[in-house]
């Protein structure tokens, strides 16, 4: 029998993580890491990534044997709406590492991390923008569609490749849209183009998952619930009496599914959607 613990190790593996530089990326990257795996942090926001790049550099990590003459986590600006710059991604983690193992679809545009986004919060259905919601269909559902064109071809390539997709309870279920309201302001909402791409992302990954049966390319999607980050305390009490364990996650708390979708201690599962949301869509 196989040790269960080493199922989970990514060593000698290379994973590419769009928005790896952001709230929950950085945690993807760094679980990643301490697996064993190479990173690619592929982020629109070039600084943040680099510096994030340090810091795993640098940082001796307790679960890594590692050499420190070999670089384990490299930045790469990436805007997933452009095929080239997709494509640079890709070529870039071939030149550095030489494969390319998991790619993780973590790149989105939410009007909680996007100002240019947050400013229609207010809008209507009736009246939001089509320009809005073109720019989000392009980023958080052509961007995966492209991202999975440019990375699977290596994948099938070395023979084997693992994709993981973030999707979001929203892609499962409607909002909730008294959240969102607060007593005496203008009415607050989570914009259509959230839902109606989450839900995309799911359909992508079965897609996915059926077209590659029998190339040992496994693609599942992992849908999160709300993560804790700087949440006004009105919305935390309201959405944590909406979930079964009663509180919103921590950010960390999606690391140890990411890393068992990533690893072979998922070998058996592909088309899946693994929830992990306290419960709140059980109710």
């Amino acid at each position: 029998m196989s040790d269960i613990f080493e199922a989970f190790r990514l060593d000698h593996r290379v994973a590419v993580v769009t928005g790896g530089a952001g709230l929950l990326g950085a945690e993807f990257c760094r679980t990643l890491l301490e697996a064993g795996a190479q990173v690619v942090i592929a982020d629109v926001n070039q600084s943040q990534a680099e510096a994030l790049a340090e810091r795993l550099n640098a940082h001796s990590l307790p679960l890594v044997s590692r050499d420190t003459s070999v670089q384990r986590a490299l930045a790469v600006a990436t805007d997933v709406t452009s095929p080239d710059s997709v494509q640079n991604m890709v070529d870039a983690t071939l030149q550095t590492f030489g494969r390319l193992d998991v790619l993780v679809n973590s790149a989105a545009l939410d009007p909680k991390f996007d100002p240019e986004h947050a400013q229609h919060q207010t809008d209507a259905f009736e009246t939001y923008p089509l320009e809005a919601w073109n720019q989000a269909l392009s980023v958080n559902l052509t961007g995966m569609f492209l991202c999975c064109q440019a990375a699977v071809k290596p994948m099938l390539a070395q023979g084997r490749g693992v994709i993981i997709n973030i999707c979001s309870i929203y892609g499962v279920v409607a909002p909730d849209q008294r959240l969102y309201q607060q007593p005496g302001k203008p009415p607050r909402y989570k914009p259509v183009y959230y839902s109606v791409t989450k839900a995309g992302v799911l359909g992508l990954t079965r897609y996915l998952a059926s077209y590659y049966a029998g190339k040992n390319i496994r693609v599942n999607a992992l849908t999160p619930g709300g993560v804790y980050n700087q949440h006004d305390e009105q919305f935390v009490q309201a959405y944590s009496a909406r979930t079964v364990l009663g509180r919103m996650a921590r950010k960390d708390e999606l690391n140890g599914a990411l890393l068992f979708l990533a690893s072979d201690a998922s070998s058996y599962m592909t088309g899946a959607n693994l929830i992990v949301d306290g419960g709140w869509t059980t109710w």
